[in-house]
């Protein structure tokens, strides 16, 4: 995915590349505003840099072992369940945690769909009708399933891309839900989370493929 510019080697954390687009507006307006309205223009400063580390992209380490699939998103695991012959295993995003999406599974990518829906918060059931973006890899699918705030995913690849376990697939913007169905060959057996596990992007291992 698009990574930060070079401003971004001022700041203690790398940031995607649309962070500064959006902290863009409220760094200026609040730049200008310090010397006439002091608290308003602090306030908006300090938005600006909360923008900036809402969109923080830490480098990880995927582990090194065969047959693992790794979580797709930092956050808490909300949803573990089946769907027909398939697994599912849903993690979300509180604001607090990185926003930066990974490949549970190296694969190709067939297919990146778009679904337009409802806004309903990422941790209620209602959100499965919320806005979302799937990114096919044939044996298993990538759902990032936006909140009631967060209307910006932002895929960063296409089809025919090849991704290894753990590589940047793509971000969204303030709270959300990131699912993978898992491949046929994976049941309740082969997993090493439950639902309220907290997990880390392309780190924590979700489950153990035979």
């Amino acid at each position: 995915m698009a990574r930060s510019p070079p401003l971004a080697r001022v700041l203690p954390f790398p940031v995607v590349d649309e962070a500064w687009r959006l902290a863009l507006v409220p760094a200026l307006v609040g730049a200008a505003t310090l010397p006439l309205l002091p608290p308003v223009g602090a306030v908006l400063v300090v938005l600006a840099f909360g923008v900036l580390w809402f969109h923080r992209d830490p480098d990880r380490e995927p582990p090194d072992a065969e047959g693992i699939v790794v979580a797709p998103a930092d956050g808490t695991v909300s949803v573990v369940r089946e769907e027909g012959d398939r697994l599912r295993v849903g993690v979300f995003m509180n604001v607090t945690d990185v926003h930066v999406n990974r490949a549970p599974i190296a694969g190709e990518v067939r297919e990146v769909r778009h679904r337009p829906g409802a806004n309903r918060p990422a941790f209620s059931k209602e959100s499965d009708r919320n806005e979302q973006v799937a990114i096919d890899f044939g044996e298993y699918e990538l759902l990032v399933i936006a909140g009631w705030f967060a209307r910006r995913i932002h895929p960063a690849v296409e089809a025919g891309d090849a991704v290894d376990r753990g590589e940047r697939v793509g971000h969204v913007s303030f709270g959300s839900r990131a699912d993978v169905v898992l491949p046929a060959d994976v049941d309740e057996d082969d997993l090493l989370v439950r639902e309220g596990d907290a997990v880390r992007a392309g780190e924590t291992i979700v489950a153990e493929r035979e």
